[in-house]
């Protein structure tokens, strides 16, 4: 009798080891990227709103070199679309485009505003993209390291 006690406790203990395992936490995961040509530093910070489904609030954080800021909430990751893909333009504003939001970013002053959504004007080079990795760490992953990886057209 005695066994069978100890054997559903420690299969309780286990469950719940599991179930605690398996939680999202809501403890925010920030990630960041350096881009000395533009003069910013952009912080992508990710903070789950559902205990078990992948559900994520996406905040963006602009600072320039000369002090300004800027914050703005993203699209939200409503299940595996929260990658952002950050673009340097031409015109040297910088892009972060989403699956299903864009958002340019005037270096000059800090700004950031909503643009329609998967915009790209003009010629732009690929710097990287914010996005998860393989243990499901959100990171910013240099172009460097990782190639662009397009949308998928849903």
């Amino acid at each position: 009798m005695n066994l069978a006690l100890e054997r559903g406790r420690a299969w309780m203990v286990m469950g719940l080891v599991l179930l605690l395992a398996a939680c999202n936490s809501d403890r925010p995961e920030p990630a960041e990227a350096e881009v000395p040509s533009a003069g910013l530093r952009l912080r992508v910070t990710r903070v789950a709103t559902h205990p078990f489904l992948s559900r994520y609030r996406l905040t963006l954080q602009v600072e320039g070199s000369q002090g300004c800021t800027d914050t703005a909430e993203l699209f939200p990751d409503t299940g595996y679309a929260g990658r952002r893909n950050l673009y340097e333009q031409a015109s040297g504003a910088m892009t972060l485009l989403g699956q299903y939001d864009a958002r340019v970013i005037d270096r000059t002053h800090c700004t950031i505003r909503l643009v329609e959504f998967q915009s790209l004007v003009g010629p732009s080079k690929f710097v990287g993209a914010f996005d998860v990795d393989a243990q499901k760490r959100w990171q910013f992953f240099p172009a460097s390291l990782r190639p662009e990886q397009p949308f998928e057209k849903h």
